[in-house]
């Protein structure tokens, strides 16, 4: 009764269970009552649970008319606690129920036996740890659990990344640097070694056929080669 908006009036009420007929049926003494409640009743007790009259269960008559007034009467949503504020006829109510957001709902992935509201089903399945992984939808192209969904951000990590590439590109950079600085000093001292060679050796080849052409007079007891390939003095 607390469902509907307004008190139901009292004959809508099952004498039996005390709530508002569901499903009434008309027994042959006029009286009305729960199709459940009165075959519960007749299953111990054969007889009208108002006027003790004899009851055969083939002379019980469905009120149709009746139950479509009831029908029409304004109930709030069962989860009107959880905070839904929806009201709708009764009729309208497990239609409502089947969409209410509020309305607890089991988690759907295989080994979780959560129970969430409707509305928050999407978030709990993303950060489910039941949950199948996913790719990352930043574009990434990681595959992650629910866990490493919570704290993935692919941005953070691949700037993270480029940062320590770039300080290991500008080591590797100086290093080569300093390579090549001692490479240049190195051939620096080659090159100015090998000029004092080549300035020492060339006297010695461009000037002995000048010394053995040109012999200073005076010059006793000097044995030269002539041009015939004789000795002379």
């Amino acid at each position: 009764l607390n469902f509907f908006t307004s008190p139901p009036d009292c004959n809508l009420l099952c004498s039996v269970c005390h709530g508002v007929f569901k499903r009434p049926v008309r027994l042959p003494c006029s009286h009305i009552f729960c199709k459940k409640c009165i075959l519960r009743w007749l299953a111990r007790q054969k007889t009208c649970p108002c006027c003790r009259k004899e009851v055969r269960q083939r002379k019980m008559v469905h009120v149709n008319k009746l139950q479509k007034i009831i029908g029409r009467l304004e109930v709030r949503c069962r989860n009107a606690e959880a905070g839904c504020q929806v009201t709708c006829p009764l009729a309208h109510r497990k239609g409502h129920q089947d969409s209410c957001p509020f309305e607890l709902t089991d988690c759907p992935n295989e080994g979780c036996m959560s129970r969430v509201p409707r509305g928050a089903l999407a978030e709990h399945r993303q950060n489910c740890q039941h949950g199948a992984p996913h790719r990352c939808s930043l574009g990434c192209g990681a595959t992650l659990g629910p866990a490493e969904r919570a704290n993935h951000n692919c941005y953070r990590e691949l700037r993270e990344a480029w940062c320590q590439r770039q300080r290991r590109s500008r080591t590797l950079v100086l290093c080569l640097l300093r390579h090549m600085r001692k490479m240049h000093r190195t051939t620096g001292i080659i090159r100015r070694q090998l000029a004092d060679f080549l300035e020492e050796d060339d006297p010695l080849l461009m000037g002995a056929p000048q010394e053995a052409e040109a012999i200073p007079e005076g010059s006793i007891g000097v044995e030269v080669w002539g041009p015939q390939g004789q000795a002379t003095l």
